[in-house]
């Protein structure tokens, strides 16, 4: 079984070099390459779930290198559980992106760049769940990272640059200060291995202990966007395609949370700063709610309330508890999903109506009722409202305040109570403006249509003057005036009045995932009450990675 811990890497990686092979020449199967590996990756993790929670921890020295001088991979009920939920998640994404067309437009370049990017990302991302050690857990950073870089600028328009080079700007940034994290514990230590590092750090001067701690908080503090380091988050998501800006958002933020997770319980127990985490979980919450309240983009919107929620999550990993770490996974695994659900109708939304801006939106509900369903379920649950998974997942975490008693708790308790009506509220808004209300006049007709901003789907490289593939066949005196220029930032938007069933089935998938997480609410959190119990007894784990 052990043998099988690579493979969620390896598999990927692979599938990239073939994927590179056979380009736009053979698209068909590039497609089922994809797609059949995905598949392969979520059966994968799920054996690797099932295994780890019967049997314990798994892992694997490659090369059969023995710590420090190996790679190794390390699959435990945490690891696990991620595992499956991101990779059920990138495959729905996947689907969704072929549906809408997005992975074929760049037919003018060499090679087909989406499905290796994506494939790339995906390895990144596994890597990132089954490191062992420091130095593989940024390799897994980074691949994840040159992935991303390319997938946040398809298309090479003007503000999906700029957007890309804030991005790669912060990315970079915190890179150097994991070196330099690193750097300084292997100097302290004489390891980076998560397993023998847990029997060293604890013999280093308390000073020591806690800058290195402060370090690699703040590295993945910035991956996950936590307040005050989540700046760069708003600008950067919402320019890219759709189902791009939903893997990032429903899932390049968790992996930061898992590594404050993983690390907080294994190398640094004793929630030293325990009261620093609370107070920025706070502030995440209500700073990150009350931008989303201020926004009239759907897509910004919801980037705001996925730096609000991110809050929840540090709110667990600060109280330090069993029941709060158990609260904090669920509330992960249900926050990947619904956030990336989100982001996926915010795609059809705008391929129904031509825009995500809220005051030029109106009628969906009555013109897209099934488009209404599938806002309508992921944002209650986003809202955690009973008895969906988010409010499993908040429950947990707010009975775990209320046991604690401390001050910080009861003040996360009462933020989170008000960080959930006002997300109530911001999805209503939502609902009223672009749904309930009556269509606007001048709403976006079917066809195409030209649209302010950068943040298109579908044909956004055609050029201001130009749309590739249509003519201009689409565009009419009602989308442009007669005598007005066009400027360099418009955007070509393909709008249907029937949308591509791949997508609408793709969206609806990761619904029934997050519905998953209500139905089978018992078993799912027993699951996260064993895995919180592992971390904090961190035997377990020490014991398998180094032979004892």
């Amino acid at each position: 079984m052990n043998a099988l811990v690579p493979l969620p890497v390896l598999l990927p990686l692979c599938a990239t070099g073939l994927s590179l092979a056979f380009g736009t020449r053979l698209g068909r199967f590039q497609r089922f390459i994809s797609v059949a590996v995905l598949s392969a990756v979520l059966a994968l993790s799920v054996i690797l779930m099932i295994a780890a929670d019967r049997q314990g921890p798994l892992s694997v020295h490659l090369g059969d290198f023995a710590p420090p001088l190996g790679i190794t991979l390390v699959a435990d009920r945490l690891s696990g559980l991620m595992l499956t939920v991101s990779s059920a998640v990138t495959l729905c994404v996947l689907v969704y992106s072929l549906g809408q067309g997005m992975t074929d437009r760049d037919k003018e370049t060499p090679l087909a760049v989406f499905h290796p990017a994506y494939l790339i990302l995906v390895a990144g991302v596994s890597c990132t769940f089954l490191a062992g050690d420091l130095v593989n857990l940024y390799v897994g950073f980074e691949i994840m990272l040159v992935a991303s870089f390319v997938l946040l600028t398809l298309g090479g328009t003007g503000p999906r640059m700029r957007a890309g080079s804030t991005y790669v700007i912060i990315s970079l940034f915190s890179s150097m200060l994991f070196l330099t994290a690193i750097a300084m514990t292997y100097a302290a230590t004489g390891t980076a291995n998560f397993a023998q590092l847990a029997e060293r750090l604890a013999d280093l001067p308390i000073g020591v202990q806690t800058l290195i701690q402060a370090l690699l908080l703040t590295v993945f503090a910035i991956k996950a966007a936590v307040f005050p380091l989540a700046a760069w988050l708003p600008d950067s998501y919402p320019t890219a395609p759709a189902p791009v800006t939903a893997v990032f958002a429903g899932l390049l933020t968790k992996v930061g949370v898992y590594c404050m997770l993983r690390t907080e319980t294994l190398l640094f127990p004793g929630n030293r700063l325990g009261d620093l985490l609370m107070a920025v979980a706070l502030a995440s919450m209500v700073i990150g709610i009350l931008g989303a309240v201020a926004q009239t983009d759907l897509k910004r919107l919801l980037s705001f309330t996925l730096i609000s929620h991110i809050g929840y999550m540090v709110f667990g990993i600060g109280l330090a508890t069993r029941e709060a770490y158990g609260g904090a996974i669920v509330y992960v695994a249900h926050h990947i999903t619904v956030q990336t659900t989100l982001f996926l109708v915010a795609g059809l939304i705008e391929r129904r109506g031509g825009t995500t801006e809220l005051t030029r939106l109106g009628g969906l509900a009555r013109a897209a009722p099934m488009l209404a369903v599938l806002f309508f379920v992921p944002a209650m649950n986003l809202a955690g409202i009973p008895p969906l998974s988010g409010f499993i997942g908040k429950l947990g975490l707010m009975r775990a305040g209320v046991a604690d008693g401390g001050g910080w708790a009861w003040l996360l308790v009462a933020g989170s109570a008000a960080t959930s009506l006002l997300t109530l509220y911001v999805v209503a808004k939502v609902w009223n403006l672009a749904f309930w209300r009556a269509a606007p006049p001048g709403q976006a007709a079917t066809g195409t249509v030209l649209e302010s901003g950068d943040d298109s789907d579908d044909d956004a490289d055609a050029g201001p003057d130009r749309i590739r593939g249509t003519g201009d066949e689409g565009i009419t005196p009602a989308h442009r005036p007669a005598g007005q220029a066009v400027a360099a930032t418009l955007r070509a938007v393909t709008t249907t009045s029937r949308l591509p069933r791949t997508m609408v089935a793709a969206t609806a998938a990761t619904i029934a995932i997050g519905l998953a997480f209500t139905v089978f609410a018992d078993p799912l959190t027993a699951y996260t009450d064993r895995t919180a119990a592992e971390l904090l007894q961190r035997t377990p784990y020490v014991q398998e990675v180094l032979g004892r």
